[in-house]
């Protein structure tokens, strides 16, 4: 059974050409192309495709809020954002939104056609550049202790499990928590966690081979 696929790309040529490749290809359908975020909005809960190609940026709406629209609607679809933008704000935003992968539109068709693969069967597909940007900027933002305190923080611990952990006091571990808040541009734990996470697979996908 084909894996069922839709495109949200404003440029036409971009549009068809991706539509050919996923057609083309040997297990996978395009069952919806949309020029713009209101068109998608209306039309694709309706089709309801096991996979999304979603642009940036869009005449209108942009991509990262359609996805945030479209993902409560669609829960077992998996988006990924296709796209020029390398900026780690917009990658921040298009995963906070709900996408599972981020790749760049200079992606060779085959290497997009794996990621269609590899997002339906569960796992998280992004650009190495796009990667490793993301490690960088995250590794770059918080201290050593830091990161030491928000990964217990993901794990679930609670603030006083984290001070005997790492044998802090109570308020040094507050402390530290609310400059990674600051850093990370968050406002509770649920986002900085998401960050974390996000990060996470991110990591994994720069360094696989």
């Amino acid at each position: 059974m084909n894996i069922s696929v839709s495109i949200v790309e404003d440029n036409a040529q971009v549009r068809a050409s991706l539509a050919k490749l996923i057609d083309g290809t040997p297990g996978f359908g395009c069952v919806s192309r949309h020029g713009d975020a209101e068109s998608a909005l209306l039309e694709i809960p309706k089709v309801r495709p096991e996979v999304m190609l979603m642009d940036i940026n869009l005449p209108g709406l942009n991509g990262v809020e359609c996805v945030r629209r479209l993902k409560p609607q669609l829960p077992a679809t998996q988006f990924i954002m296709l796209t020029v933008y390398q900026n780690t704000e917009h990658i921040f935003n298009a995963l906070a939104a709900g996408a599972t992968g981020y790749m760049l539109k200079q992606t060779r068709p085959a290497e997009l056609i794996a990621a269609i693969k590899e997002v339906h069967a569960g796992g998280s597909p992004m650009s190495s550049h796009i990667a490793r940007k993301i490690v960088q900027s995250f590794q770059q933002a918080l201290t050593p202790r830091e990161a030491e305190v928000l990964d217990l923080l993901a794990k679930g611990f609670l603030y006083k499990e984290i001070a005997d952990s790492l044998l802090l006091s109570y308020a040094t571990v507050h402390t530290h928590i609310r400059h990674i808040y600051e850093k990370l541009q968050v406002r509770s734990r649920t986002e900085a966690v998401a960050k974390h996470l996000s990060q996470g697979f991110a990591w994994r996908e720069a360094v696989a081979p």
